[in-house]
């Protein structure tokens, strides 16, 4: 009894991710901002495709480790803007994001071995972390 008292006390309190990182936990087909979906990679690279209709920033969040590249459906990658990790108790290794028009984009995932991969589509900037600033002055 007083193991099990202990062991609660003790117990992480529950994830309560910020309102861009909700769909985590939600699994769907398909690189949405309302759940995540998990690929199978092929020769250690996962590639997908995702429609953007308002210009933002969008991020790709991975579980693992991952080279993460987005580029227009015919061009080259384009250049993130920031990385960051996500919460500890997410699973959630990293977000890199990019500014994106609207417009269709081709997402590959490299350097993944293989194990499978959870991704999901993040919409918004976070303040924190790596990003590329003009100077000012």
């Amino acid at each position: 009894m007083l193991l099990s008292v202990l062991a609660l006390a003790l117990a992480a309190p529950p994830c309560t991710l910020p309102r861009e990182l909700a769909g985590w936990s939600r699994t769907g087909q398909g690189l949405d901002t309302r759940h995540a979906t998990t690929r199978a990679p092929r020769g250690g690279r996962v590639e997908t495709q995702v429609t953007i209709r308002k210009a933002g920033t969008f991020g790709i969040a991975i579980n693992g480790d991952g080279w993460i590249d987005v580029a227009p459906e015919r061009g080259k990658p384009l250049r993130m803007v920031a990385e960051n990790r996500g919460p500890r108790c997410s699973g959630i290794s990293k977000i890199v994001r990019y500014r994106l028009q609207p417009g269709t984009y081709r997402v590959t995932i490299s350097k993944l071995g293989e194990r499978r991969a959870r991704v999901m589509l993040v919409h918004g900037a976070r303040p924190d972390g790596f990003a590329r600033r003009r100077r000012s002055g």
